[in-house]
């Protein structure tokens, strides 16, 4: 945390990829924290300006469009639109969530682009790197898939490993194949031009060292690259989808996408005021030094990412940063870990997610319950996990047994014995005067882990203060004290209300639509953070709107309905994971005709007693009726089958099975899924004919 206040904040969340949906790891890893600091902020009364937006080049990209048969263009457009209308209604409240398509983004990031290879700061190389001869094109890392050298994985990318998470190139891969073609890549020569890492390494270890107050896993990644030694990165790729590279000559090459990508947070803050003013005049301020007038600060600037962007946003854009030179770096980099699924790595390729905008769509109305629950359980030093137990837990027991009834409390109470109307309090009793101090203490110690980017905290504090109030109302029981002191009654119930519009301040950043209700309900327009805790927040005859419930239970249906929504995904995913069976070995003419297949009727079916698997079907030849033992009374009951002209081996050995001799085979075909089809005749046909 910085010594001093700083003049303004610019606070940035990750570029996504507009390669697919919003999912709960990326809500928890850093859009619902990134919202709650800059909702914090805002309360404060600070100068903050929020950006983000999609990441829209890439190899991730490319691979989506393929897999939907879409120009890379219509995926980008098709997600960007999916994921903003997610983020509004989840109510993550973005000054501007831009695209890095944009022209604005291709000009600034072409800028910078040139700026640095006019001052000489990029090298120019030579290299040798893998090119797929099937597909005619060099293949980014994303492209090449083997086996991981760290964890032994079979799809391990050419840049990491997503089963182990390791940092990988594509030389280090085992068995190294195109993801294009599915062909053994070769290598060839090509130039491009490289961000010299190795050179900035003392500077950049000065940088990382000023910060010691950076969190353990950020640090710790750091530390691990810069022990290793940082080598040079190219910051060009050979690639037909991104933004060109402003050289001559340079016609199939583009700018490496973690070198323009976070150069998105710059372009976002031109669009910004560019979509506000007609022009991005002013710019600077957000992202260039400026000379000292005070001994404020000028501009603290935040990156919120998961731990898969660390490197990218403490060593390689800072890098870029620094080379330029008027650029100020980031004061923090609170990354989270992994929120994982069921027990499970969140997973897209295997559709083991839970999808923003499939839950905004089946959980109307419950954004601040999400938000509540990532916020509560969010993997801010270790990776956590969400369970749609836990899910209901929450909800049931904290946010509707404990924050809603408060609150709910408070208000029917006032109503019941207030006439509706904030009461006058009177003379204070030892329990009053402690809740009240205790009131004025949680707004600072709330801050305070707001500051330090503890949420989980932060939200353990307002609960504590919901839980507290409950306490309060508990140890005081008006609905007792009514009949005997209405005075009395008058005190406490103006204490519960200055308690429910404290918690309306201090948990609008976590819980932004609800406290937008408690704050219309008690007629607080303009309440800002430094109103919170105050004994007289609410004014004696102010009027409380009427009683509603903030939120409601959710029940068991609900939550098995969701389970078993992924566990179909699972067996979904299993099932296109299957690959057809190979070809058996070559067979002559001779053999197949030895086979006598024709066409039956099944007349008689019924179970085989103490048999699960086999049914004694009868069948029609045409010549006569034979007994048939078939396995399959696990997929058909005996009835359902009468009737149905079938396929049948009639010249298969007879074979005794619990005790009755089956002559012949009735032919089957097997799904993806283990289920069993009969083999039969498009149309109706006679007993007796024979398959040739």
């Amino acid at each position: 945390m910085s010594k001093t206040t700083p003049k303004r904040y610019t606070v940035t969340a990750a570029l996504i990829y507009a390669n697919g949906p919003i999912h709960i790891g990326h809500l928890a890893g850093c859009y619902i924290p990134a919202d709650i600091y800059v909702r914090y902020l805002r309360s404060q009364g600070r100068e903050v300006v929020f950006v983000s937006g999609t990441d829209e080049h890439g190899v991730p990209i490319t691979i989506r469009a393929k897999k939907e048969g879409l120009t890379p263009q219509q995926v980008v457009d098709k997600y960007y639109s999916q994921i903003d209308a997610s983020f509004k209604e989840l109510g993550v409240s973005f000054d501007i969530y831009s695209r890095t398509s944009k022209p604005i983004h291709h000009q600034t990031a072409q800028e910078i682009f040139t700026d640095l290879y006019d001052k000489g700061v990029f090298m120019e190389q030579t290299t040798e790197q893998y090119y797929d001869e099937q597909a005619g094109q060099f293949l980014a890392d994303r492209y090449i898939v083997g086996t991981c050298p760290v964890c032994a994985s079979p799809n391990a990318y050419g840049d990491q490993c997503e089963k182990c998470g390791s940092t990988l190139s594509p030389m280090e891969l085992i068995n190294p194949h195109s993801a294009l073609s599915g062909s053994k890549p070769v290598l060839r020569t090509t130039k491009n031009w490289f961000l010299p890492l190795d050179q900035m390494q003392t500077r950049l270890e000065e940088y990382i060292g000023s910060h010691p107050e950076w969190k353990t896993n950020v640090l710790g990644q750091c530390q691990s690259w810069l022990k290793d030694g940082l080598k040079p990165r190219a910051m060009t790729r050979d690639l037909d989808w991104g933004i060109k590279v402003p050289l001559p000559d340079t016609d199939n090459k583009v700018l490496y996408v973690w070198f323009e990508a976070p150069i998105g947070y710059i372009s976002a803050t031109k669009d910004w005021l560019t979509q506000q003013n007609g022009t991005d005049e002013g710019w600077g301020k957000w992202w260039l030094k400026q000379d000292k007038d005070s001994d404020q600060e000028d501009t603290k600037l935040v990156h919120f990412i998961g731990k898969d962007n660390i490197v990218f946003h403490c060593i390689i854009f800072p890098a870029m940063l620094m080379a330029e030179g008027n650029y100020v770096l980031a004061e923090n980099v609170p990354a989270n870990e992994f929120m994982n699924l069921e027990g499970d790595k969140i997973s897209t390729s295997r559709n083991w997610a839970v999808w923003l905008h499939e839950y905004l769509e089946e959980f109307p109305g419950k954004q601040d319950v999400l938000r509540y629950v990532l916020a509560a359980n969010a993997p801010e030093t270790k990776d956590s996990e969400f369970t749609w137990k836990d899910f209901q837990t929450r909800n049931n027991s904290e946010l509707v047994g404990i924050y809603g009834n408060f609150i709910n409390r408070a208000v029917v109470l006032t109503q019941k014995f207030c006439n509706s109307q904030v009461p006058q309090r009177g003379e204070l009793e030892p329990i009053d005067q402690q809740v009240l101090e205790e009131l004025a203490a949680y707004p600072g110690k709330i801050a305070e882990s707001m500051e330090n980017y503890r949420f989980r905290e932060a939200l353990a504090h307002i609960m504590d203060l919901a839980r507290s109030g409950n306490k309060y109302l508990a140890d005081t029981q008006p609905w007792h004290t009514i009949k005997t002191d209405p005075e009395r009654v008058n005190t406490i119930m103006n204490i519960a209300l200055q308690i429910s519009a404290t918690l309306a301040i201090v948990s609008e950043p976590v819980l932004p639509h609800t406290s937008a209700k408690i704050m219309d309900q008690f007629g607080m327009e303009s309440a800002l953070w430094k109103d919170a805790g105050l004994a007289d927040l609410l004014e004696p005859g102010k009027a409380i709107g009427t009683a509603a419930l903030l939120f409601e239970k959710i029940e068991d249906s609900v939550i098995a309905a969701q389970i078993e929504k992924l566990q179909e995904a699972k067996r979904q995913n299993e099932l296109e994971s299957k690959v057809v069976a190979p070809v058996k070995e070559e067979v002559q003419f001779d053999d197949f005709s030895k086979m006598d297949i024709r066409v039956v009727t099944i007349v008689e079916a019924q179970a085989v007693p103490k048999s699960k698997k086999l049914l004694k079907i009868v069948v029609d030849t045409g010549l006569e009726t034979r007994v048939v033992l078939s396995g399959i009374a696990e997929h058909f009951k005996p009835e359902e089958i009468v009737g149905q002209q079938v396929l049948y081996l009639a010249n298969l050995a007879p074979r005794k099975m619990m005790g009755t001799e089956s002559q012949g085979m009735i032919l089957m075909a097997e799904d993806r899924d283990g289920s069993l089809h009969f083999v039969q005749p498009k149309a109706a046909t006679w007993n007796g004919a024979t398959v040739n």
